[in-house]
């Protein structure tokens, strides 16, 4: 029968997450038990099992804005924050991921941690104990806020390069979130020249919601080693053959991209463009919370509406392992994990 064919195991396909933020990555239980240990009332917008949808515009991205931050004044210990980064590792490890590397704004947290330190050590322990439970290695990316002065964001970045290094429970990379139509993007160019002098990778967020010109702004002024999104690229073909040309990794977030609205279907998502211009493509699920889409559902999505064969999804999750920020000798073990999963007939 039509579809009736067995298939490989997607949460046993070896991948690698590169996009996902810490508040973000809850699920709503998860959510739920956060709010009760510091007494904080949840909205129905956000307990609903309803995937956030909103309009691509201002409006429908200060709603999603305020929910996330809804969600994040709920985080108000050390128990919360240690409990975040507990689960996303477990998620991941469900899902067939080897190396999650979460990202983090600090300044979220540090009120109730006492302080800015305080609050990234805390992620930090997390990681390194979520590591070793999980059997998944946390990395983590220490992100600057558009929505914040851009001194602020070197004080931010000063404090990461004092944590930097390649392993589990070690700062990674420095980042740049939130609404991209805020702010010029040259603006962060010096926190980044002090995250680069210490070794950390750049990974900021462009070109989800402006297009081809925020992502120049972004290679120009950070140097990024990863884009977080750049699904708009294919706006412009010579910037998409660039990014090829320059070995820049896209971290795509097809479920995120449909509920904001950025395209109106998974069929749009520009997967196929993108990977077949050679652009190296991380599938990651960016706030699960919010868009009830976990890492694996995102694979979904490839195979089941973009008709991504078991070999072009294998090709997917390589490259998010080759896009991570891993040791050489993990990438080839996990790919290898990769190529494995490939030769087992399905069933």
């Amino acid at each position: 029968m039509p579809g009736s064919e067995r298939r490989r195991d997607l949460n046993l396909l070896p991948k690698a997450h590169l996009h996902l933020h810490f508040t973000g990555s809850m699920s709503i239980p998860t959510l739920r038990e956060v709010a009760a240990l510091g007494g904080a009332e949840l909205p129905e917008a956000l307990t609903d099992d309803i995937a956030l949808d909103v309009p691509f515009d201002k409006r429908g991205w200060f709603r999603f804005q305020r929910l996330y931050d809804t969600a994040r004044h709920t985080v108000t210990s050390e128990e919360a924050m240690r409990m975040i980064v507990a689960r996303a590792a477990a998620d991941d490890a469900r899902e067939g991921s080897r190396r999650l590397e979460l990202q983090v704004d600090p300044t979220g947290y540090a009120d109730h941690v006492g302080g800015l330190q305080p609050a990234l050590e805390i992620v930090l322990d997390a990681a390194r104990e979520a590591t070793r439970t999980s059997g998944v290695q946390v990395g983590v990316i220490v992100a600057a806020s558009r929505m914040k002065h851009p001194l602020d964001a070197r004080a931010l970045a000063r404090l990461a390069a004092r944590y930097a290094g390649d392993g589990p429970g070690e700062v990674i990379g420095f980042g740049l979130s939130n609404n991209e139509r805020n702010g010029d993007t040259s603006a962060w160019e010096g926190a980044f020249r002090i995250a680069r002098t210490a070794g950390l990778r750049s990974v900021p967020h462009a070109g989800e919601l402006l297009g081809p010109d925020a992502i120049r702004a972004a290679l120009a002024a950070l140097h990024p080693d990863r884009i977080g999104h750049g699904v708009r690229s294919v706006e412009d073909p010579r910037l998409v053959d660039a990014l090829a040309a320059r070995g820049v990794p896209l971290e795509v977030c097809p479920a995120s991209n449909v509920h904001l609205g950025v395209f109106p279907d998974d069929a749009s998502v520009p997967l196929r463009t993108l990977m077949g211009a050679g652009v190296q493509v991380a599938l990651a699920a960016d706030d699960p919370l919010l868009f009830l889409s976990r890492l694996t559902d995102q694979y979904a999505i490839a195979r089941d509406v973009q008709g991504f064969s078991d070999p072009e999804l294998a090709t997917l999750a390589s490259a998010s392992i080759d896009a991570s920020f891993a040791s050489d000798a993990d990438k080839r073990r996990w790919k290898a994990e990769v190529d494995a999963w490939l030769a087992d007939p399905p069933g």
